[in-house]
């Protein structure tokens, strides 16, 4: 029977009770989909208390009432295994701790405990190395009972993959606990016994709130909880958002080495910020495309000129600068949203322009610098379509290469600026594209030169404002 033991030293230990809802002097029994539960206490003082959870699987009664069973499905270590069974009766018994709550006793809800658990018979798919894997990230210190022989008699029959595993921690809040285990167990299983659809990327993002986007082997963990299907990965990849990164490192890119000495970016950033804040009156939100590491964001938001922004990136890495960034420039710990929060005034997005995305329709305005000259020519009709025709704002700023200008960059050993690039534009073509999307989508149209200009080649960048 799996079996899963809370034990805590806390002064006074028995209020473990309280913090559970079980009274250590009781055995409780709950009913379960898959058997029976039972919560008791071997061991209960002021100076120690342990509490105890036992399923008690019914297999047959599972088995029967699947359609055409045979005789392999009676055959399992459902009932000795400390498998997903086990997740789903933590939920269901200790469903106020899990939740963060605690009503006789509401400081013990965010109270940080010393705590040991252990798990009987936890099937290991990796082994300890795995275990430690995954709850050393999160300051447990991990002690098992090692791997043994499936059966001494036999050593052809390998090692057995269940483990009994001992986790401490010094100084955690038991809904961290819990919902650590929640995840974590299946993910060390890699099987469920239930369906897996979309309502378990919404319980894995619950549930992986404060860390697991921190955690290093996130990806691993979103991929076996959610049994490998691609696309509820990747659904849960966006909504968990970027990983967290505490120091982040610039890199520096080809272009930025070739314009550097002109200050581009700056002036591109003082361009967009510029025109926006005339607009202030009309504008009063703004989406990034292409956002990068979040420059132009913080340069946005410390106009305090708009009341709502958001960032859109297809790479990850500059989304996690883009993070950290906005979080020292704000001064506050949770300054974006990647979950869905409508209110939450800096959103971070990870996707495409190329494609239909109801999140960042509604702005006022979208910028795009130095964006569309990575996109393939199918995909820059695909770029034009959402933002100009689907998302269609009032306001919209693009820039981009000006080609003519590269012959001014001595250090340049290639004919774009950047190895990506896949066009740029000379001034005359710039000013046809501009036009074509006035005329479809009804823009009016402001371009202009950012940059020194020279009177040959014109300026280094150029930049069109497109006004409904």
């Amino acid at each position: 029977m799996p079996l899963l033991t809370i034990t805590t030293t806390y002064s006074p230990a028995t209020d473990l009770g309280y913090l559970l809802v079980k009274h250590p002097d009781k055995l409780r029994e709950v009913d379960l989909t898959c058997g029976k539960a039972y919560v008791f206490f071997p061991e209960a003082t002021k100076e120690r208390c342990t509490a105890t959870l036992l399923i008690d699987v019914d297999s047959v009664s599972l088995t029967r009432r699947g359609e055409n069973p045979s005789l392999a499905d009676y055959v399992s270590d459902r009932s000795y295994a400390a498998s997903s069974f086990l997740a789903v009766a933590l939920s269901r018994v200790f469903r106020s701790a899990m939740t963060g709550v605690c009503k006789d006793k509401p400081e013990l809800a965010t109270a940080k405990l010393p705590l040991e658990i252990g798990i009987t018979a936890l099937p290991c798919r990796g082994g300890e190395e795995m275990v430690r894997r995954l709850f050393e990230p999160l300051g447990y210190a991990v002690a098992s009972s090692g791997a043994l022989w499936a059966d001494e008699n036999f050593p052809e029959w390998g090692m057995s993959p269940y483990l009994n595993v001992t986790l401490q921690h010094n100084n955690l809040v038991m809904k961290d606990v819990l919902t650590h285990l929640y995840v974590l167990i299946p993910v060390l299983d890699d099987e469920k016994h239930y369906y897996i659809g979309d309502d378990e990327v919404k319980k894995l993002v619950e549930h992986g709130v404060g860390w697991l986007d921190k955690h290093p082997e996130r990806e691993l963990i979103t991929r076996r909880y959610l049994g490998g299907r691609g696309g509820l990965v990747r659904e849960a990849r966006e909504q968990i958002g970027p990983t967290e990164v505490e120091e982040p490192v610039e890199e520096q890119t080809p272009e930025t080495k070739v314009e550097e000495k002109l200050s581009l970016n700056r002036l591109r950033i003082d361009y967009v910020v510029k025109t926006l804040s005339s607009l202030k009156d009309t504008v009063k939100s703004v989406v990034d495309l292409g956002c990068g590491e979040g420059k132009l964001l913080v340069a946005l938001a410390m106009t305090q000129h708009f009341n709502k922004l958001a960032g859109l990136d297809v790479a990850l890495r500059p989304l996690q600068i883009a993070k950290y960034k906005l979080r020292k420039a704000l001064r506050s710990s949770h300054p974006y949203s990647t979950t869905g929060n409508p209110d939450a005034f800096v959103q971070l997005y990870h996707g495409s322009a190329t494609y239909r995305d109801a999140r960042i329709e509604g702005f006022d305005a979208a910028v795009a610098t130095e964006v569309i000259e990575h996109l393939d020519p199918y995909r820059l009709d695909m770029f034009e379509k959402v933002v100009f025709g689907r998302v269609h704002p009032c306001c919209v700023i693009v820039t981009t290469p000006n080609i003519e200008f590269n012959a001014k960059f001595v250090d340049m050993k290639t004919k774009f600026r950047h190895r990506d690039h896949q066009f740029e534009w000379t001034r005359a073509e710039f000013v046809s594209w501009c036009q074509a999307i006035s005329a479809k989508y009804d823009y009016k149209t402001v371009i202009s030169g950012i940059g020194d200009e020279d009177v040959s080649v014109g300026t280094p960048t150029q930049g069109c404002v497109f006004v409904r």
